[in-house]
């Protein structure tokens, strides 16, 4: 589930340095020739695994869709570029979070710590082993939060947190934000004066990790913790499958990863796979379909599409964004990028 956290990156939460100060390397090319095609043969199974930029028709109703990266990197510049006119001839640009539900969860936050802070019940050390607790505890010291913090927070939020490497955590304090994908393209649309609308509540996420169990909170950090030690080469894997075009074989990945460091007996992996996968994914990816739908709709009897922007793990799969288009009767294609 580390790498599911740290595909966050792709699907919920760097900076346009990264690749000069964040040194990690590709821990897929590291593997075993036999694992290498393990994730290749998993990935290539999937339906619409390779392509970031995509479009869904479906009679006059027209959808143009991105899947991005939430945090900066240099090579944006090109898919921004590649939509800037495509957004300011839209209807709307839909995208997780808009700039009104992200203050909304913002201030939520702020106002409220128990969305973040477990203040009465059992603390991490008490619920975890000492050895699982030591190491979320240096973990946690690495990403600048002290352990009698760290021992108090809900469980996913220290997961998200491990999720992003203590280099990036320490370059998004110093710049004071994250800069992905998804902001770039809604700058665009400010700019253009286009509607920028959410496709999901702002309390999405609280609610999603707000429904766990206490045992499968403590199985999210359990399975973030052997890569959490690597969380700078996760970082790299990521980016080169997500600069490749190629998501999927982060999700496989994380598999594989697991296997091999969680400790975890294989049948339990692949059952906290299926649960992370049903959570962070394919629940949102169902949610998601009304809302594109109605705004292409919309924008059609107006003679015009929209654009949607989603984290780029939302894209493939049985149960992604793009093949629930296509079964209810979307045709999918994809563009050049």
């Amino acid at each position: 589930m580390k790498c599911l956290f740290a595909a966050a990156a792709l699907s919920l939460i760097a900076p346009a340095v990264f690749a000069n100060e964040c040194v990690g390397s590709n821990l897929i090319a590291q593997l075993p020739a036999a694992d290498q095609e393990t994730i290749r043969i998993a990935a290539d199974a999937q339906p619409y695994h390779q392509g970031l930029l995509w479009r869904a028709r479906k009679g006059d109703a027209q959808i143009t869709m991105v899947g991005t990266y939430h945090f900066d990197l240099p090579e944006h510049q090109a898919m921004v570029d590649r939509l800037a006119s495509v957004i300011a001839d839209a209807d709307a640009l839909l995208v997780e979070l808009g700039p009104k539900e992200e203050e909304q969860l913002k201030s939520a936050m702020l106002a409220d710590p128990t969305l973040m802070m477990d203040p009465t019940g059992p603390t991490l050390p008490e619920r975890l082993t000492p050895v699982e607790w030591e190491e979320v505890a240096a973990a946690m010291e690495e990403r600048g939060v002290p352990a009698v913090m760290a021992s108090r927070m809900r469980p996913w939020y220290v997961s998200m947190m491990m999720a992003i490497s203590p280099c990036m955590m320490a370059q998004m304090a110093r710049d004071g934000s994250s800069n992905g994908l998804d902001w770039q393209l809604m700058d665009k649309a400010e700019e253009a004066n286009i509607p920028i609308r959410a496709l999901e509540p702002w309390d999405t996420v609280l609610k999603m990790f707000g429904d766990m169990t206490p045992q499968e909170e403590e199985d999210m950090i359990v399975y973030s913790l052997p890569a959490a030690r690597h969380a700078d080469d996760y970082a790299v894997t990521m980016t080169d499958a997500y600069l490749a075009g190629d998501v999927w074989q982060i999700w496989e990945f994380g598999r594989i990863d697991a296997y091999r460091n969680s400790g975890l007996p294989k049948a339990e992996v692949d059952r906290l796979t299926e649960e992370a996968q049903v959570l962070l994914m394919d629940a949102r990816n169902e949610s998601w379909i009304a809302p594109l739908t109605e705004a292409a709709e919309d924008a059609a009897a107006k003679g015009r599409g929209v654009v949607a922007a989603f984290g780029a793990l939302h894209l493939p799969g049985e149960n992604g964004v793009l093949r629930l288009l296509e079964t209810d009767g979307w045709t999918i294609e994809r563009l050049e990028e």
